[in-house]
C-alpha cells in the first residue's frame, strides 16, 4: 500500500462521517416533527373526548 493511498483514505473518512452525522441529525429532526404532529393530534382527540364526556353523550 502506497503512502498516497493511505493519506487519501484518511482524507475521505472524515467526509463520510460528516455525511453520516448529517443523516442522523436529519432523521432526528424528522422524528421530532412526527412526534410533535402526533402530540397535537392526541391533544385534539383528548379535547374532543373530554367535551363529549362533559356533555353526557356517552
Amino acid at each position: 500500500m502506497s503512502s498516497e493511498s493511505v493519506f487519501s483514505m484518511f482524507a475521505i473518512l472524515p467526509m463520510i462521517l460528516v455525511v453520516v452525522y448529517g443523516l442522523f441529525i436529519l432523521m432526528g429532526l424528522y422524528a421530532l416533527y412526527l412526534i410533535i404532529k402526533f402530540l397535537i393530534r392526541a391533544i385534539a382527540a383528548l379535547d374532543i373526548y373530554l367535551e363529549e364526556k362533559r356533555n353526557g353523550r356517552f
